[in-house]
């Protein structure tokens, strides 16, 4: 596979809408642990995390949009797909291990990681 500028730039944007949407997803805990949002009601988290996922949104979409082989991008549907699992995955385990002090690393999740990089593995080679 050539890299190009235009799957750079796709790779750049999932990894930064994925730090938006760990935070969205899981900064209310944060928050939550800190004394912040303890008492807010489940709707006022759901808004609150909303309004930062519309950001995950503004780079995921045109992403993937950019991304896709259809569109001009070097990705197929089912590799832009295995690239944000990874992403997700990666970016969740970063920030949760700077964040919430309590979550523990083992040697499985080191496991779990070297299979995902397989399986972006086998999702780009090239079977024709």
């Amino acid at each position: 596979m050539n890299i190009t500028w235009t799957g750079i730039l796709t790779v750049v944007m999932l990894i930064l809408s994925n730090v938006v949407m760990t935070f969205a997803w899981y900064g209310h805990l944060r928050l939550q642990n800190m004394g912040i949002s303890s008492h807010w009601p489940l709707i006022g988290v759901i808004v609150f995390s909303w309004s930062i996922a519309f950001f995950e949104y503004c780079l995921a979409v045109p992403a993937n949009r950019i991304g896709y082989a259809e569109n001009g991008g070097p990705y197929s549907l089912i590799q832009l797909k295995v690239l944000q699992e990874v992403i997700t995955l990666t970016v969740f385990t970063v920030i949760v291990t700077l964040l919430f002090k309590g979550e523990e690393f083992h040697w499985n999740h080191c496991v779990s990681f070297l299979l995902l990089v397989a399986a972006v593995y086998f999702a780009f080679i090239d079977v024709n």
